[in-house]
C-alpha cells in the first residue's frame, strides 16, 4: 500500500453533491484521505458536507480557487481523460500502468491526480497542469461518472503491486514549475518572443514543456536564478 497521505484527490469544477460524496467514500474505502476541490459549484458542496454521515474525508475537504495552488506542493500531477477526439500533447496511460508509477513516486513525494467536471472533464489547460494522463477503457468510448473513475483509479493504487525502483532525483514540485513558467514568460514577453495575444497560448504550452523535461527541484531553483539575472539585465519584472 503506498502512503496515502502523500496522494491528493483533485476535483475540478464539480457540480452534483452526489458525485463529490460518491468520491469521498471511494477514498474512504480504499484508504485514502486527501479531497481537494478547485473551484466546486458552492451549493453542491456546501450540501455534500452537510450530508447526513459525510465522511471525514469530506469533513477535511480542501477548497482551492485555481489548479496550480492545489497541486503546488505535488511533484506529479495525473489527468484523467474520457480521450474521445481529443489530442493530448503528453502521454496517456491505462490505469494499472500509471498505478504502478504512482506508487512509486508516493515513496517520497506528493501526487495529485485530477478529476474534471461532469460535464466538461478537464480542459486542455486544466490538463497543461498535469505531466500525464489516465483514461480508463469503456465501451464505444462513453466516459464514466464521476464516482466511478475516482473509485477505480484508487482500487489500482490499493492493489499490491511490485513497484518500480525510487527515482533517485527529487522532481520538482509543481509550485516550482508554475514559478518557472511563469518568469520564463515574462522575459520571453519582454524580449519580444511571445506575440501579442499568445501569452495564454504561450504560457500553457510552456508549462507543458517544463513538466516534460521532468527537472529536479534542484534545478528548477537555479533556472530560476538564472533567469532572474537576465530578466534583471533585460528590464524584464520578476
Amino acid at each position: 500500500m503506498p502512503k496515502a497521505g502523500r496522494l491528493h484527490v483533485i476535483l475540478v469544477r464539480t457540480r452534483n453533491p452526489l458525485n463529490i460524496g460518491a468520491a469521498a467514500r471511494a477514498m474512504s474505502n480504499f484508504g485514502f484521505d486527501s479531497l481537494r476541490l478547485v473551484n466546486p459549484y458552492t451549493a453542491a458542496f456546501r450540501e455534500a458536507r452537510s450530508a447526513v454521515g459525510a465522511s471525514q474525508v469530506l469533513k477535511h475537504a480542501r477548497e482551492f480557487r485555481s489548479i496550480d495552488e492545489a497541486v503546488a506542493d505535488c511533484s506529479l500531477v495525473v489527468g484523467t481523460t474520457a480521450l474521445r477526439n481529443r489530442k493530448l500533447q503528453h502521454a496517456l496511460k491505462l490505469p494499472a500502468a500509471a498505478a504502478l508509477l504512482i506508487r512509486n513516486r508516493l515513496a517520497s513525494q506528493d501526487v495529485a491526480i485530477l478529476f474534471g467536471s461532469e460535464k466538461t472533464g478537464l480542459s486542455a489547460d486544466d490538463l497543461s497542469h498535469c505531466h500525464w494522463s489516465v483514461r480508463i477503457p469503456t465501451v464505444e468510448n462513453i466516459s464514466m461518472n464521476l464516482g466511478q473513475a475516482v473509485a477505480v483509479c484508487l482500487y489500482e493504487l490499493s492493489r499490491d503491486g511490485k513497484t518500480q525502483r525510487r527515482e533517485r532525483i527529487e522532481l520538482a514540485k509543481s509550485g516550482q514549475v508554475d514559478r518557472l513558467t511563469g518568469l520564463l514568460l515574462r522575459i520571453l514577453s519582454e524580449s519580444g518572443y511571445v506575440k501579442p495575444k499568445m501569452e495564454e497560448s504561450t504560457e500553457r504550452k510552456l508549462r507543458e514543456l517544463l513538466r516534460r523535461l521532468k527537472i529536479s527541484g534542484d534545478d528548477a531553483e537555479l533556472l530560476q536564478g538564472m533567469l532572474r539575472q537576465i530578466g534583471w539585465k533585460i528590464g524584464a519584472s520578476s
